[in-house]
């Protein structure tokens, strides 16, 4: 059993600073090795985290330098193909959001993680947040009854500077590169919606572009329909043509036996809950939302996902989001995508 858990990480944007940040300030991790294609990296990094610096994950491979855990924090399209090299060098495997950018993809990770019996971690951390444990709570213990509908809000702002601010943007906006709005923005609470209610059929759904057509080559707005397999209808209405600033992303659920509503910026308030013999209880307080400058995303609860793969790896626990889970979603937006015409 591993004691001191080495971890590497492989993009060294926000979120890869954000990983290396957790690691850092865990008791029982070690970070070992930070890697980037931007050089310039690594006299801004070293002061922090003074450790070894690659150009490549390849080159990282090369060293001989071991990692029980490498990170994979890059761009979208980058994840399946890294994720690949990390676990043929024998290192188990945390992949942030989206796995990949095709169930195909994802799928050839799940087959090499089985190969050399390592586990693949998949980022996502809106599941850690009050609210959204509350909201499994509620609808595990079946207090909700049957479930007749739910639907998700997400209005966000992402404007020409999100998409053409230089190079670390350069695969943002770009189709093969970044997938789209759903596996970018907000595959986090299409997760949320399949952790609480499972798979989705009859999808129908309408795409629609109106303010990103010089940043982006995909929609920036869409009204999705579906049916869960378990039974009830379901929806996700989602924007990034919000003027401004954020505006909601929100979850509202219709049972049998009541109600509820969690909202907010960032989903991270209970709105509405009326529930048949039931008490609304106090939550605990929801952290912020990652904050990158101008723009904010889901939840920043990145310390209990490193914390997560510390205790799986240690026999304490189990993954939190596992590699048949990240798959899942991904194949839910590849069918929604599926629906463009």
């Amino acid at each position: 059993m591993l004691t001191t858990i080495k971890f590497a990480i492989v993009g060294c944007g926000r979120i890869g600073k954000r990983h290396a940040s957790m690691v850092k300030i865990n008791n029982d991790t070690e970070l070992v090795a930070l890697i980037d294609v931007e050089q310039s990296l690594e006299n801004e990094l070293k002061e922090e985290f003074d450790v070894p610096f690659f150009k490549t994950i390849e080159d990282f491979v090369k060293s001989g330098l071991k990692a029980d855990v490498v990170n994979i924090c890059t761009p979208n399209y980058l994840h399946a193909s890294q994720a690949i090299v990390a676990l043929k060098n024998g290192s188990h495997v945390v992949v942030e959001k989206p796995m990949a950018l095709s169930k195909t993809d994802a799928e050839d990770v799940i087959h090499e993680s089985l190969k050399v019996n390592k586990r693949v971690f998949c980022v996502m951390q809106n599941r850690y947040s009050p609210p959204s444990r509350w909201l499994k709570e509620v609808v595990e213990s079946g207090v909700l009854g049957e479930i007749y509908m739910a639907n998700i809000n997400c209005f966000w702002n992402r404007d020409d500077d999100y998409y053409q601010g230089g190079a670390p943007s350069y695969w943002k906006g770009k189709l093969e590169k970044d997938g789209g709005t759903l596996f970018t923005q907000f595959s986090h609470f299409l997760d949320t919606m399949y952790w609480l209610f499972g798979d989705v059929t009859n999808i129908n759904a309408n795409f629609y572009d109106f303010n990103h057509q010089n940043t982006t080559e995909f929609e920036d707005s869409g009204i999705v329909q579906f049916d869960f397999v378990k039974g009830g209808a379901g929806s996700i209405n989602y924007s990034t043509a919000v003027y401004g600033q954020n505006m909601e992303s929100s979850l509202s659920i219709i049972g049998e036996k009541g109600s509820v509503k969690v909202g907010g910026q960032y989903m991270n308030e209970i709105v509405y809950c009326h529930i048949k013999d039931y008490k609304q209880p106090v939550l605990e307080h929801t952290l912020p939302p990652n904050d990158y400058g101008k723009y904010k995303g889901s939840a920043a609860n990145h310390q209990f996902v490193i914390q997560n793969v510390v205790d799986t790896l240690q026999g304490k626990n189990i993954v939190t989001t596992n590699s048949l889970e990240g798959l899942k979603v991904v194949e839910i937006i590849e069918n929604i995508y599926k629906l463009k015409k």
